[in-house]
């Protein structure tokens, strides 16, 4: 194999993804260099070699590389599900703010050794909070997606019983796996098990869910992201919020937002002349979720109307659907 070869095997199993064949290219370049006489290099590359073996056997013994998914069994897989996600941020339109925020958690994640080095831990709590299909599920996929971990998603239809203590102790499994299976953890509607403890519906069972709740995150030190998700913070406990390394606010999208969405969906529909301030005035108010609906819709009819492209009748009329659906 030449060199050139060799360089476009590397760049091939970078972006694949594969160490393994990575590390094997780079040795078979290291062998190719020094049979041509170039002993500095090939030592140079040798030790470049064994260097990234030894950290990645670190690494894997210190639990926080990437790792193959492993599918819940027995009594958790009543309450855990699992896959792997294909969704990554640049699939998301996002304000310049948020995207910073999230790219901070990824970078801390990515770089944690150098911070545990330094005594420092990164960002692996957050609470996402917002309306209703402002991204957040959305964003505890592509972080996923970006680190190449398994997305492990808290059903609370199995987690919740009927027996005093039943939930707490299903949660005590949860972070039983949050600490030995590194990957994202996913509590939607976390208000279903965050609300205040003083609330006026407050019962026993419920605190000391909570209390669980507070106790298990406090405790927890190991390799996973926990991300939780809420559309009501008011309902939840104050206690809650110190708990997390980051609580990251959503918002409905602005003109520049919601036009970025409606683009997006609709860029493999051709030439689009769109009246762009009527549209972004009629999708005021909406959220992410909504638009992108309206955007399929209009990309619908444009398709079984054989249309050359979106027009703004469509997607107007798609807006002012979705609204009224929203009422």
């Amino acid at each position: 194999m030449s060199t050139s070869r060799h360089i476009v095997a590397l760049l091939q199993s970078h972006i694949a993804g594969d160490e393994d064949r990575f590390l094997s290219v780079a040795t078979q370049l290291a062998a190719h260099e020094a049979r041509q006489g170039h002993g500095k290099l090939a030592q140079e590359l040798r030790e470049l070699i064994d260097s990234a073996k030894g950290k990645r056997a670190t690494v894997a013994r210190r639990g926080a590389g990437p790792v193959p998914i492993a599918q819940p069994k027995g009594e958790i897989a009543g309450f855990l599900a699992a896959r792997y996600s294909d969704i990554r941020l640049s699939s998301m339109v996002l304000t310049p703010d948020l995207e910073a925020r999230l790219t901070r958690v990824l970078r801390e994640q990515r770089q944690q050794e150098r911070l545990r080095a330094h005594g420092l831990a990164p960002r692996r709590k957050l609470l996402l909070v917002g309306p209703p299909g402002s991204g957040k599920t959305m964003t505890a996929a592509a972080l996923a997606g970006e680190l190449k971990l398994p997305l492990f998603t808290v059903l609370y239809d199995g987690l919740i019983g009927k027996m005093m203590g039943e939930t707490a102790a299903r949660l005590r499994l949860v972070f039983d796996a949050i600490a030995v299976q590194r990957g994202v953890y996913f509590f939607d509607e976390f208000d279903a098990l965050g609300a205040q403890r003083a609330g006026p519906n407050d019962v026993g069972e419920i605190r000391r869910v909570l209390n669980s709740f507070l106790q298990f995150l406090e405790d927890d030190d190991g390799p996973s992201l926990i991300v939780a998700a809420t559309n009501h913070p008011e309902l939840l406990d104050k206690a809650l919020f110190r708990r997390f390394d980051d609580v990251i606010p959503y918002d409905l999208p602005g003109p520049e937002v919601a036009r970025g969405i409606l683009e997006a969906h609709l860029a493999t529909f051709g030439p689009m002349n769109i009246d762009w301030p009527s549209v972004l005035n009629a999708a005021a108010g909406l959220s992410q979720a909504e638009l992108a609906r309206a955007a399929d819709e209009a990309a619908k009819a444009a398709i079984l109307g054989e249309h050359d492209g979106v027009t703004t009748t469509a997607l107007l009329s798609a807006l002012a659907e979705r609204k009224a659906a929203a009422l």
